[in-house]
C-alpha cells in the first residue's frame, strides 16, 4: 500500500483519541489515532453518506 497522508480534524489538536482520514484517488482511509494499524476502506461515495448522516444526526443517541 503507498504512503498514506494522515489528517486530523483541527479540533484535535494534540489529543491521542482522534479520527484520522486519508485520501487517495477513489478511496478514504479512516483510522483512529488509539489504533492507527486497524483502518476502515471507504468508496468517495460512502464517505460523502456517511458525512451527511453525521450531519443529519443520523448517529446521535
Amino acid at each position: 500500500m503507498e504512503e498514506l497522508l494522515w489528517q486530523r480534524p483541527s479540533r484535535c489538536a494534540d489529543s491521542s483519541n482522534c479520527p484520522e482520514v486519508a485520501i487517495t484517488g477513489n478511496t478514504v482511509y479512516i483510522r483512529s489515532s488509539l489504533l492507527p494499524s486497524s483502518t476502515a476502506q471507504l468508496t468517495l461515495t460512502e464517505w460523502r453518506d456517511l458525512l451527511t448522516g453525521v450531519r443529519n444526526g443520523e448517529f446521535d443517541v
